[in-house]
C-alpha cells in the first residue's frame, strides 16, 4: 500500500450496509408512512424477513449490536409475546402481496430461545406469511447456547444456514472480550448442524481485538479452516465505546494500531484464499461452489444489514426492536428500546420510529456505493443509463475524484471506475466520497480498516 493510502487507515467512516446510513434516519418516516409502503407491495414480490432477538445470556465486550443481557427468561418470554403480535400485524398487511424467499434470525442471541419458542416462531411465520417451500432460513448461533433440543428445533423449522460466531480461539483474547468459547465446543456445534442436514455453515472471525497478534490470528484462521466452513466472514472489530458503553471494559492499550489491524486482516485473508476460498467484497470468503461465490462471479452479490448476501429481494422486512426494513421507497427502523417496542406492538401498531424516503439522488449514490463495496468498481455507462441526469452529475464527480486523487483511490479503466487493488482495503473510504450526508452528520464511526 502506498504511503498516501496507508495514512488513511485510521479514518472513521461508515460500514455502508445501507445508504443513507442509519444515523441519517429521521422521525418523518413513521408507522403511517411504513404502512403505505407495505400496502404497496405487489402479489409477485419476493421478500426477506429479519427477526431481531434483543437478548443475550452473556454480554460480549466487543459487541456493538442492540442487545441486553438477562439471566432470567421472563423478559425474553414477554418480548416473544410482543414479537408474535408484530408478526401478526405485519403479516396481515403483507399476506397476498408477497412471498417470503429468505428468513434470518439475528440478535442478540436467537439461540438462547427455548426449543418450544423456536418452534412457535417458525410456525407463526408460516401461518402469517406466504413462505416459499424452498425459502432459506439462516440463524446466528452462539455455540455456548446450544444443546440437542435447540438443534432439533432449529432443524424442525427448516434452518438451511448456520452462522457461528467464533471471533478468536486464543484464550487470552477471549478473556479480554468476555467470550470464552473453545475450539472443541465450536466443532461440536458445526458437526451437529451438519448432521441435521444443514449444508451451509458460516464462521465469523474478527481482527483488531485486544491482545491479538499476527501469530494468534493465523492460528485462529488455521483452526477455523479445519472445520471446512462453506463461508467465512472476517470483520474488523469496531471499537465504539461512545456508542456501546460496555466496550469501555476493553482497555484501548490492548488494541493494535491501524497498521497492525491491516496486517492482521491481510494475513488472515491470505491464509483463507490459499486454502481455496474466493474473496468476496471487503471481508467475506466462500468456497467456489457456494451460492455466495457464484453470485459474486455473476455480478449478483448484494450488501445489506447482514453483510454480503445473494439475497436479491427488493424488500426486507425487519421484525423486533431496532430492526431495519428496506422497501422500494426507503428504509424504516423499529423502536430501539425493547419496553417501548412492546407497548406499541401489543396494541396492534407498527413499531416504526424513524427512517428515510429515498430520492433519485439517494438511489444513484447508493447504487455506486453498493457496487464499490461488492465489486470495487462501477460502470459509468450503466450509471447514466439507470439514473439519467443524476447519474451524469455523479459521473462528473467520480471523474474529478479519479483525476484529483491521482488514481490513488479511484481510477477510470475503460468504461469502469475501479478501486486499485492496493487500495481495496480502503473501499469504505472510497464509498464515503459519494456520501452526501457524511460531512453534515454528527455520528461517529469506526476506523476504515
Amino acid at each position: 500500500m502506498q504511503p498516501e493510502a496507508a495514512a488513511r487507515l485510521g479514518e472513521n467512516v461508515p460500514r455502508y450496509t445501507s445508504y443513507p446510513t442509519a444515523p441519517h434516519f429521521h422521525p418523518g418516516v413513521d408507522a403511517a408512512v411504513c404502512r403505505t409502503w407495505l400496502e404497496a407491495l405487489k402479489g409477485d414480490d419476493e421478500i426477506s424477513l429479519y427477526l431481531h432477538i434483543p437478548y443475550c445470556d452473556k454480554l460480549c465486550w466487543f459487541c456493538a449490536c442492540h442487545t441486553k443481557q438477562t439471566r432470567h427468561y421472563q423478559p425474553v418470554a414477554t418480548f416473544l409475546h410482543s414479537l408474535h403480535r408484530e408478526i401478526e400485524t405485519v403479516g396481515s398487511l403483507v399476506r397476498g402481496k408477497g412471498r417470503v424467499r429468505a428468513i434470518h434470525f439475528g440478535g442478540g442471541s436467537p439461540t438462547m430461545l427455548k426449543p418450544e419458542d423456536i418452534l412457535s416462531l417458525g410456525e407463526a411465520l408460516r401461518d402469517r406469511f406466504d413462505v416459499l417451500d424452498d425459502a432459506s432460513l439462516s440463524v446466528e448461533i452462539d455455540p455456548s447456547d446450544m444443546d440437542e433440543a435447540r438443534l432439533d428445533a432449529l432443524s424442525a423449522i427448516g434452518m438451511t444456514r448456520a452462522s457461528l460466531g467464533v471471533q478468536d480461539f486464543d484464550p487470552k483474547v477471549q478473556k479480554a472480550i468476555n467470550r470464552e468459547q473453545s475450539f472443541l465446543l465450536t466443532k461440536s456445534v458445526v458437526d451437529a448442524v451438519r448432521a441435521r442436514g444443514v449444508n451451509s455453515v458460516n464462521l465469523d472471525l474478527l481482527y483488531g481485538l485486544p491482545h491479538q497478534t499476527l501469530e494468534s490470528v493465523a492460528r485462529t484462521v488455521a483452526q477455523a479452516l479445519t472445520l471446512r466452513p462453506d463461508r467465512l466472514a472476517l470483520f474488523g472489530y469496531a471499537h465504539v465505546p461512545w456508542f456501546k458503553k460496555h466496550q469501555t471494559m476493553i482497555d484501548e492499550a490492548w488494541l493494535p494500531d491501524s497498521a497492525g489491524r491491516l496486517a492482521q486482516s491481510q494475513i488472515a485473508a491470505r491464509l483463507i484464499v490459499d486454502a481455496g476460498y474466493e474473496a468476496l467484497g471487503l471481508d467475506h470468503f466462500a468456497k467456489p461452489d457456494d451460492t455466495l461465490a457464484i453470485s459474486a462471479r455473476t455480478g449478483k452479490i448484494r450488501r445489506n444489514f447482514q453483510g454480503y448476501t445473494e439475497d436479491n429481494c427488493e424488500t426486507l422486512i425487519g421484525l423486533g426492536p431496532s430492526a431495519i426494513s428496506r422497501y422500494r421507497q426507503g428504509y424504516a427502523q423499529n423502536i430501539v428500546a425493547t419496553g417501548a417496542y412492546e407497548k406499541v406492538v401489543d396494541f396492534g401498531q407498527l413499531a416504526v420510529a424513524r427512517g428515510v424516503e429515498l430520492s433519485v439522488d439517494d438511489l444513484a449514490r447508493g447504487w455506486i456505493i453498493e457496487r464499490l463495496m461488492c465489486h470495487f468498481a462501477f460502470s459509468a455507462i450503466e450509471l447514466v443509463e439507470r439514473f439519467g441526469d443524476v447519474g451524469q452529475r455523479l459521473l462528473a464527480m467520480a471523474s474529478r475524484l479519479a483525476v484529483g486523487g491521482g488514481g490513488l483511490l479511484l481510477r477510470l479503466d475503460g468504461e469502469n471506475f475501479v478501486v486499485p487493488k492496493d487500495s481495496r482495503p480502503l473501499v469504505r473510504t472510497v464509498a464515503a466520497k459519494f456520501d452526501k450526508y457524511l460531512e453534515a452528520g454528527t455520528a461517529r464511526h469506526s476506523v476504515a480498516v
